[in-house]
């Protein structure tokens, strides 16, 4: 009788155990992968600058798991082979060369530092393999040393000088003084601010520059010198630990008070966060308002991204995440992996990124990719861009007859 009744029991457990199965929602499935995966080389200074790399990784990391669950690329997965390029050019040529040679890619992307992102372009023109550059910042990369092989993501130092200097010209400010790392970004920055200052404001005075090594600032000399030009203002192109001295260094000898400063990347919490209530208030900066940012592409990619990794996104993340969109985007319309057929998708190529639509214009292979610009100040002991406003990349960058010459003069 009590063996009856236990197997009854079990029957019966077995049955709702089964039934509760067919009831339940079930996860769709990982789709599964016939074909041989297409390989992809990503480069970038993760040892060097890991504010900004590590957000820029999980962003690609994110992007490519959207990829590939979705069904990957032809029919086949993405597969990304990442290595560090030490944040050095002659480190990026090795790996990057490795990444084609030995490891067969089909397309690179990444780098942050523009001397290194001109480094890979040019092992790309020779190689003949796409390259989405996805931070360097110079116009060089697309312009006067562009090449076929090579496209950049984010907005250049045209686009956010331009919208800086749009600022900067309401400012009652005459005498300026600049203050930028040694290398070609710095360089490449301060040219540009310039001269689209001086196109809106031609009474503005330049008193002086410095130009403290990259990642080696010594901050109270450079404090010093530019205090002593008695400029109006400061035009700033310092990041990472360079920016966080330099801010430490001019609050504490008052080189801020009673003076405009105008800087370059100064709003992007990946370079500004550290220095968290200690932050400079009443700077124009250019940055990314994620706190703030509502549109529809931008809460979707925020949530998602703050689920996964339990933290808020940086600039990096989404330049990460929307490198890897414009890889999968330009194979699949490309419909092969040939390197010449995908360059020929990657112009004109149009997809939508956390920050909107963009496009690869066709004139010179730079996205239309916008940025922000608004004033710093803190909100509970975290720096926060206010007022700020964005602007379309497209609606700041030369026409098509004047970038034409200026990728001609290559």
């Amino acid at each position: 009788m009590l063996g009856m009744i236990s197997r009854r029991r079990w029957l019966g457990l077995a049955f709702a155990a089964a039934a509760g199965a067919l009831a339940a929602p079930m996860a769709a499935p990982a789709p599964v992968f016939a074909a041989e995966p297409i390989r992809i080389g990503e480069l970038n200074s993760y040892t060097t600058f890991p504010a900004f790399t590590i957000p820029y990784r999980h962003g690609w990391q994110m992007g490519l798991d959207e990829i590939n669950a979705a069904g990957g690329v032809l029919g086949r997965p993405l597969e990304v082979i990442s290595k560090d390029d030490g944040g050095k050019p002659g480190d990026a040529v090795t790996v990057a060369n490795e990444l084609i040679s030995r490891d067969g890619v089909v397309l690179l992307f990444g780098t942050l530092l523009s001397n290194v992102g001109l480094a890979v372009a040019d092992v790309a023109a020779q190689r003949r393999i796409p390259f989405i550059a996805a931070e360097p910042l110079t116009d060089a990369i697309v312009w006067e040393k562009g090449n076929p092989y090579t496209f950049r993501l984010r907005p250049g130092t045209y686009v956010q000088a331009a919208m800086l200097a749009e600022e900067a010209a309401k400012l009652p400010a005459k005498r300026w003084a600049t203050v930028a790392p040694n290398y070609e970004y710095g360089r490449a920055a301060v040219e540009a601010f310039r001269m689209l200052l001086e196109k809106r404001r031609p009474d503005v005075e330049w008193v002086g520059e410095q130009w403290p090594a990259l990642n080696k600032i010594e901050a109270g000399s450079t404090v010093q010198a530019l205090a002593a030009m008695q400029p109006d203002a400061i035009f700033n192109v310092t990041f990472g630990t360079d920016l966080a001295k330099f801010v430490r260094e001019g609050e504490a000898r008052g080189l801020f008070q009673d003076r405009d400063v105008v800087s370059v990347l100064g709003g992007e919490p990946d370079w500004i966060d550290p220095l968290g209530g200690e932050a400079p208030e009443g700077w124009i900066v250019t940055g990314y308002p994620w706190y703030a940012l509502e549109t529809p592409e931008h809460a979707a990619f925020r949530a998602a991204y703050m689920e996964r990794f339990k933290d808020y996104p940086r600039l990096g993340s989404v330049v990460g995440y929307t490198a890897i969109k414009a890889v999968a985007a330009a194979i699949g319309r490309a419909g092969s992996t040939d390197a010449d057929i995908v360059v020929a998708a990657l112009r004109g190529l149009e997809l939508t990124s956390p920050l909107g639509p963009i496009e690869f214009r066709v004139v010179d292979q730079q996205s239309t990719m916008g940025t922000f610009v608004g004033t710093l100040t803190v909100q509970d002991q975290m720096p926060r861009m206010v007022n700020w406003r964005f602007g379309a990349g497209a609606d700041y960058l030369p026409g098509a007859e004047e970038t034409a010459k200026l990728r001609a003069a290559n």
